[in-house]
Order: structure tokens, then C-alpha cells, then sequence
């Protein structure tokens, strides 16, 4: 019999950003995630569903997280709700707030050649945490 095994993955472009993304799902803040449209295309990525398992991984890719994918719906970048942008809860949670950190984060990580657009689609995933484990030495060194 086959065995399950989820892709594992850590969030954001460095090792920082999967360790502060994670400690914020860990702490039940972050609940939802987003990403370029163009980058999952230009990798060859498939592309969330719901009902999808992920583990989630810290900086050093060690697993912390199983996440299941409830919902994921894909939206040019200017039309992502304010609401989302609550989910994905990063610094004060405002859209104001995720619009510039995600324009910086779609033009410095993309893997795509289009460049930043502000009608690029943009795949949005909710996601819960169905098994979580900490690490006393996360984001130390």
C-alpha cells in the first residue's frame, strides 16, 4: 500500500520568512495564504485544492505543521478582500499593509518574467492546522 505524503514546504522566499509565516500559523494567527498565479505556472506547481495536505516546514525545512486546504479561489491582485488579507495575518492585518508587503514580495520573489501587475491573479488558500508541533529553538539559531 501506498503511503501519503504531503509536499512540504516553508513559507515566503528566505529562511526568516518561513520562520515568522510559521509562527504565525503555530500561534493561530495566519490561517491563510496567497501566491502568484504566474509562479505556480512558471514552476509547474499544481495549484491548491480543498481538502489538500501540506506540511509546513521551518527555515532549516524541518516539518512543524500538517495543514488541510478548505477553500482557495484565485483574484487579480487589486481585488484580493480585505478580509484575506485579516487571514493571512501579517503586521497590523490591513489590506493597506498586504498590498505593499505582497507587491514587494510578487516583484523581488517571482519566478515568472511578467513582472508585478496589479491585475496579476493571485491564488488565495484558506487553510487549518490539523497537526502542529513546536520547536523551542524556532527562528533561533
Amino acid at each position: 500500500m501506498a503511503s501519503l505524503r504531503p509536499p512540504a514546504w516553508g513559507f515566503g522566499a528566505t529562511p526568516e520568512q518561513a520562520d515568522d509565516l510559521l509562527a504565525l500559523v503555530l500561534s493561530g494567527t495566519k490561517t491563510a495564504t496567497s501566491g502568484a498565479l504566474w509562479d505556480y505556472e512558471a514552476e509547474g506547481e499544481e495549484l491548491p485544492t480543498p481538502g489538500g495536505l501540506d506540511i509546513v516546514t521551518d527555515g532549516r525545512g524541518v516539518p512543524h505543521a500538517l495543514l488541510v486546504t478548505t477553500h482557495v479561489d484565485i483574484v487579480p491582485f487589486d481585488e484580493v478582500s480585505a478580509e484575506h488579507a485579516y487571514l493571512e495575518g501579517e503586521g497590523d492585518r490591513s489590506l493597506a499593509t498586504w498590498r505593499d508587503v505582497h507587491e514587494r514580495f510578487f516583484t523581488e520573489h517571482a519566478v515568472h518574467h511578467r513582472g508585478f501587475s496589479r491585475d496579476m491573479p493571485v491564488v488565495l488558500q484558506r487553510f487549518a492546522v490539523l497537526y502542529s508541533e513546536t520547536s523551542a529553538g524556532l527562528g533561533s539559531e
